[in-house]
């Protein structure tokens, strides 16, 4: 596994992902809202009154509310500037940064699998190669063994969605590896906060 990152000092994977990918369209507005320093009430109204997210349901739309708030909230204010006012490219990358950052299930599964892949030239990557990593997961995190096959699955279904969405792969049913290019302005913004554990992350296919 690779080694640990500032932002934690115990190594420990949660599905919370589950609530979602990176979900643009929802992280704009949800983005948005810390930009406008929200309180409770303004939540609230957005989210479960006005539907902002179009969830078909309050639960729903606060689920995956928090989810996306929790990413965001690890990251600066320069970086919520990007997702509500990029272009889809470079608001897709803060997302993958804030993902990673907010998720070591992410991180790890780039830094490790699909780095690995680069440099061993395989084109590809599987379930096998999912169910190896989650094998790694759980001797570095044993509570991974208690995650049921149907969380095991739905969380490959989120990460393999991830990256495709932000082009690392060609799609979810053609997982073929493609190689990407960090946008200036997130790669700035990632150096400028000391965010190399993320950086080393979305830099894997160079």
């Amino acid at each position: 596994m690779s080694s640990k990152s500032k932002h934690n000092n115990t190594v420990t994977y949660n599905g919370e992902i589950v609530a979602g990918s990176l979900l643009i369209n929802e992280s704009r507005k949800i983005a948005r809202l810390l930009l406008n320093d929200a309180d409770a009430e303004a939540w609230h109204q957005a989210i479960v009154i006005e539907n902002v997210l179009q969830k078909r349901s309050p639960v729903a739309a606060k689920r995956q509310a928090r989810l996306i708030k929790n990413r965001l909230s690890l990251m600066k204010a320069d970086l919520w500037e990007i997702v509500d006012n990029g272009s889809a490219d470079v608001a897709i990358q803060a997302l993958l940064a804030a993902a990673i950052k907010h998720s070591r299930l992410v991180g790890d599964f780039m830094d490790t699998v699909i780095r690995q892949h680069w440099q061993t030239f395989k084109e590809k990557i599987s379930v096998k190669d999912w169910k190896d990593f989650l094998e790694i997961c759980a001797q570095v995190d044993p509570k991974v063994d208690e995650w049921t096959e149907t969380t095991r699955s739905k969380l490959k279904q989120i990460v393999f969605r991830i990256l495709a969405e932000s082009k690392y792969i060609a799609s979810t049913r053609s997982p073929k590896l493609l190689p990407v290019s960090i946008v200036p302005a997130i790669k700035q913004y990632l150096v400028k906060n000391s965010e190399d554990y993320v950086l080393r992350c979305m830099e894997v296919t160079q």
